[in-house]
């Protein structure tokens, strides 16, 4: 199977095998994200499931949400009250420990917000993003306050990273995220506790949010070449 057929088998499993009528779903960011949200769409209109209410994480899921009918809520809304039932949403790096690396589509922090609220989260991935480590080849995504752009990249040099500010394509200038910040990516050479790096990351002045995901226990559902899936929990 090419990598488009992977993406949207998993997206159409993780919502098959999940999302229940009233369920408080959180929906992802990116391409495999996106595939979830079609298959939602799809069982919601044949009448498959209903009430159920969802919660976004990038400008780019709520247009696709917009456009296909799927109903769509604040996190701070009443009927959501902070919590959600599942989360799907994808990862760009997964270790053996558990722990995830996100933030290539930018949206970061509130994936962050939406997966640590969540009773569950599915991270749906194709077996190539299961790493040994986290941060050697796929950098950490670090959201930094513009005005911290200078001392942030120091004191991330200081813990031992390589920073590249990321930059726009087909914009001049750097990526701006919905939050309106801008994103450090950072390589470690060394081996780092992603736990205490998480925490120590987000310890420096300006950093709004960094890509390690440390704080949950995860269903990873890893998609082989050949289509079919292997599950870890």
């Amino acid at each position: 199977m090419d990598e488009k057929e992977l993406k949207q088998q998993l997206g159409r499993r993780a919502v098959d095998d999940f999302v229940r009528s009233g369920m408080r779903v959180g929906l992802g960011t990116g391409s495999t994200a996106v595939h979830a949200v079609r298959r939602l769409a799809e069982k919601l209109n044949s009448g498959e499931l209903d009430s159920v209410a969802c919660v976004v994480t990038s400008s780019q899921t709520e247009m696709e949400c917009e456009d296909l009918g799927v109903p769509i809520y604040s996190l701070n809304h009443a009927h959501i009250g902070g919590m959600l039932d599942v989360t799907i949403d994808g990862a760009d790096e997964i270790e053996p420990s558990g722990s995830l690396c996100k933030g290539g589509g930018g949206a970061l922090t509130l994936e962050k917000i939406v997966a640590y609220n969540s009773k569950q989260v599915v991270i749906v991935a194709e077996e190539r993003k299961y790493v040994a480590e986290l941060g050697k080849t796929f950098p950490i995504s670090v959201e930094v306050v513009r005005e911290a752009r200078v001392t942030a990249t120091r004191a991330l040099e200081g813990m031992g990273g390589s920073v590249t500010l990321r930059m726009a394509q087909r914009k001049m200038g750097p990526v701006i995220t919905d939050n309106g910040c801008i994103i450090l990516d950072t390589l470690f050479a060394r081996s780092f506790d992603a736990v205490a790096l998480e925490r120590e990351l987000n310890a420096v002045p300006g950093v709004l949010e960094n890509g390690l995901f440390t704080g949950r226990q995860y269903i990873v559902y890893l998609a082989k070449p050949d289509g079919s899936l292997r599950v870890l929990e």
